[in-house]
C-alpha cells in the first residue's frame, strides 16, 4: 500500500511540477507579444525622446536668455542714441 500511494504521488508532483513549468512558458510568451506590441504602439505614437526633449529645453533656455541680453543691449543702445 505504501509503495503504490508513494507512486500515486509521485505521478501527482510530476505532473503539477509540468505544469508549472508549461504555464511559465506560456507567461514569458505573452510577456514578449504585450512587448513588442506596446513597444510597436508607442513608435507609432511617434512620441520624443527624454534625451531630445532636454536637449530642446536647453535650448530654448539658451535662447531666452540670449534674447534677454540683446533687448538690454537694444534699450541701452536706443537710450545713449536718444539722448544725443
Amino acid at each position: 500500500m505504501t509503495q503504490t500511494s508513494n507512486r500515486f504521488f509521485d505521478e501527482v508532483a510530476r505532473l503539477m511540477n509540468d505544469a508549472a513549468g508549461a504555464a511559465q512558458g506560456v507567461k514569458r510568451e505573452i510577456d514578449t507579444v504585450v512587448r513588442h506590441q506596446a513597444e510597436r504602439i508607442l513608435n507609432d505614437l511617434d512620441l520624443v525622446k527624454r534625451e531630445e526633449f532636454e536637449a530642446l529645453k536647453e535650448m530654448a533656455r539658451l535662447a531666452r536668455e540670449e534674447n534677454e541680453a540683446l533687448k538690454e543691449r537694444l534699450a541701452a543702445i536706443e537710450a545713449k542714441l536718444g539722448g544725443a
